[in-house]
């Protein structure tokens, strides 16, 4: 149905014909004409339908619109990515470090218990190293039983026992061990005078302080003369033998 100035005109394009059930010929339809150029004008629809159907992209508008949007779109799209690449920065930063803190650690507690296990196996071999230095200042030591020692003292010392404790040095009560005690002349203060058992250590690990005779000067800071008897009596309370008895009549 199309519409014929203000009738409707109805046209039967049915291929069989109701009345006579015979099957109907096409008939050509006529190619509409060109409308008038004032129709054309008149009809808002077809305005309206060349301006939808035309490309948007030849209006300068459009175009200008569409770039700015598009780098709008680029630029946020690099803050994006640039606030994801410091994100993930920090966290491989992050990961690394406590990679490394973790790895000293495990190196820390591995040296510990390196340093711990062989300080235990050569502290039970110190009493075989203090019958070595007995026979060494004997004079029993000789012959294959000396290549024996030293090759011993060699493979102690590469594991890295070291021997402490020499006469005249002075006395450290971090590393020495004093079993007597003397005073003497010519000192300015507490003087290890006898080793008496060398120490031992490992690094800065003592496994056996060394034991000594220590001796002090004989004059006090004032210059006065010590009295070695006196100070022994003074210390352990008992009264000077030198002291004169009450007599029995006084009693």
């Amino acid at each position: 149905m199309t519409e014929s100035g203000d009738q409707p005109v109805f046209r039967d394009r049915r291929r069989i014909d109701p009345e006579t059930g015979e099957i109907r010929e096409p008939q050509a339809s006529a190619a509409p004409g060109p409308r008038p150029a004032d129709d054309r004008a008149a009809d808002p629809a077809d305005g309206s339908q060349a301006q939808e159907h035309r490309d948007p992209s030849m209006d300068p508008d459009a175009q200008a619109s569409g770039q700015e949007t598009g780098a709008t779109a680029e630029a946020d799209r690099v803050s994006e990515l640039e606030a994801s690449l410091a994100e993930r920065t920090v966290d491989l930063q992050r990961l690394q470090a406590d990679y490394v803190n973790y790895k000293r650690r495990v190196d820390r507690d591995r040296e510990v218990v390196r340093e711990g296990a062989t300080a235990s196996v050569l502290t039970s071999l110190l009493p075989v190293l203090d019958d070595i230095d007995r026979a060494r200042e004997h004079g029993e030591l000789e012959g294959g039983f000396k290549a024996v020692a030293d090759s011993f003292g060699r493979t102690v010392t590469g594991l890295g026992l070291e021997r402490f404790g020499k006469e005249g040095e002075p006395f450290d009560p971090r590393i020495h061990e004093a079993l007597m005690h003397s005073h003497a002349e010519g000192i300015d203060g507490p003087t290890c005078t006898a080793i008496l058992q060398p120490g031992y250590r490992i690094g800065e690990r003592i496994i056996r302080p060394a034991r000594v005779a220590v001796a002090e000067p004989s004059t006090d800071p004032a210059g006065a003369q010590v009295d070695p008897q006196a100070e022994g009596s003074e210390q352990s309370g008992q009264p000077d033998a030198s002291a004169e008895a009450p007599r029995d009549d006084q009693a």
